[in-house]
């Protein structure tokens, strides 16, 4: 416990060091939770970071770099709450992970009345690609990827029509949640993930940049600057609607 706590107060003092200008709290945000809040042209813009394999009601091996769905939860919820917090980025490298944690999150993302934009650096695989899709805005770098492909379940699995029953629903729901998200159609996005001609050792395909755009999976090639943009862009707007003085309701002669 002892060598836990003196190994966070380093990463802490690490963080100030290295970015003297933020507050230690922002500093504790980040080396705690990866996230952090800040200010962009006159707005407050929370950031969180979706790293790795998505931790869902299992624990994975330490050597793993992990998202734990129960720390990001909060995080959502807290940001859709603060009323001063203007909008939410949602920064994306992972390679998935349990399908349900995932949808949870990407669920909570799409419910959310504040702007949102996603950025897909590196890599949004498997479940990531329906957190990448949830924001109201997304972005994907040129130089990132996305893997889709059916549902799988390692272990052991009873050979019963059940299972494959349930193995169809289970994507239904994700494919049902990436359609009306997007602006790619049932039909493609299944062809997509029954591909067999791509992966060598699995079934599925693989998109770039440029390809998640064309295929209308994501909505913009970009970098940071352009997620930031948009977002700032979209927090303006939101504050335009809601300082708009009402309109007088007219009488019914």
């Amino acid at each position: 416990m002892k060598k836990d706590t003196a190994k966070r107060v380093r990463a802490e003092k690490d963080l100030e060091d290295q970015a003297p200008g933020q507050a230690p709290d922002q500093c504790r945000q980040i080396a705690e939770s990866g996230s952090v809040t800040t200010r962009v042209g006159g707005h407050t813009i929370h950031c969180l970071t979706i790293i790795g394999q998505i931790e869902g009601h299992y624990i994975l091996p330490s050597q793993n770099k992990t998202t734990k769905y129960e720390h990001v939860i909060p995080q959502i919820v807290a940001v859709e709450e603060d009323p001063q917090i203007d909008g939410l980025l949602v920064l994306l490298n992972t390679v998935g992970g349990d399908v349900e944690a995932g949808l949870a999150l990407a669920e909570l993302v799409a419910g959310m009345k504040k702007p949102t934009v996603s950025l897909v650096l590196g890599g949004g695989h498997s479940i990531g690609v329906p957190l990448a899709v949830a924001a109201k805005r997304s972005f994907i770098a040129e130089s990132a990827s996305m893997t889709i492909h059916p549902v799988r379940m390692n272990g052991l699995v009873l050979g019963i029509p059940q299972t494959l029953e349930y193995f169809q629903r289970m994507q239904d729901r994700i494919t049902n949640f990436v359609v009306q998200n997007s602006h790619i159609s049932r039909e493609r996005f299944t062809t997509l993930a029954m591909n067999t001609q791509e992966l060598v050792m699995d079934v599925g395909t693989v998109l770039d940049g440029p390809d998640a755009v064309e295929e209308g999976l994501i909505d913009s090639l970009g970098s940071l600057s352009d997620a930031m943009d948009c977002l700032t862009g979209m927090i303006g707007q939101e504050k335009k609607k809601r300082n708009r003085p009402a309109q007088p309701r007219k009488r019914a002669k």
